[in-house]
């Protein structure tokens, strides 16, 4: 992709409010047009307005739930149809989950690997075609840090274990069309100050402990702006105050007495 970014097309899910939002911005900071994707209308709608306002772009919302591959279709159509041809896609939507693996709800299960691994995959099969019959194209793929970690997390480890799926998967996918001109990137953020981490049990008071969004809209931004022939295959922004273990996951560590 050209670094002038003006008048392209980005699709961003999970984009309603937190990361998702940042990163529309982000986007839209660069003048690309959107289509911004999540499951509430109202806020939605909200943001859309928002963005336009702010950064003079196009900007159209598609309530998609990403689990639904209808839904996923009505957006890559939906933009298509109103705004051209594809050229940016930024996964983001996802859904946290912390149990004991022996605690988690069966339910959970299904809904975080349609919705934090599945429903990336068929989006970018969606999408990829066209991509490569233009030999050109931008994937990003929000991952996670705690996918840096060996083992995982405690009380993460479904969560967690799709992503160094995705992780995976967005590594390989990288080496199969990088002679397309397709460019894919993974970030692998640590915990971020949003409403998903504000729903740990026993997270941290102190907020230095967590990132703000501007550290990941800085690594979008630098990923959608390198060079042709670069791709930045990954990008890990971690705040280094912030363990994965106590105090913003609960573990006890054992230690021999002196």
């Amino acid at each position: 992709m050209s670094n002038d970014l003006k008048g392209k097309t980005a699709i961003v899910t999970g984009a309603s409010r937190g990361i998702g939002k940042a990163l529309a911005c982000t986007a839209a900071s660069l003048g690309v047009n959107l289509s911004i994707a999540a499951r509430q209308e109202g806020p939605l709608k909200e943001t859309a307005e928002e963005i336009a306002k702010k950064y003079k772009v196009e900007v159209q919302p598609v309530v998609c739930d990403v689990t639904k591959l209808q839904d996923l279709e009505n957006l890559v159509n939906k933009t298509k149809e109103n705004l051209g041809d594809i050229d940016i896609l930024i996964n983001n939507a996802g859904v946290s989950s912390q149990y004991p693996f022996q605690e988690q709800p069966l339910e959970d299960l299904e809904k975080l690997a349609h919705t934090n691994y599945l429903g990336y995959v068929r989006l970018i099969r969606l999408v990829i075609n066209d991509m490569i019959n233009r030999k050109s194209g931008s994937i990003i793929n929000m991952v996670s840090g705690s996918t840096l970690c060996d083992p995982l997390p405690r009380n993460f480890i479904v969560y967690s274990s799709l992503k160094v799926g995705l992780r995976a998967f967005s590594k390989a996918l990288f080496w199969e069309l990088r002679d397309h001109g397709i460019k894919v990137t993974s970030i692998l953020p640590g915990v971020t100050d949003t409403d998903l981490t504000g729903k740990l049990k026993e997270i941290t008071q102190d907020t230095s402990r967590l990132m703000t969004t501007e550290a990941i809209e800085n690594a979008v931004r630098f990923a959608l702006t390198v060079p042709q022939n670069v791709c930045p295959l990954e990008i890990a922004v971690i705040n280094q105050q912030t363990p994965w273990t106590a105090p913003v996951i609960p573990y006890k560590q054992a230690h021999l007495n002196k």
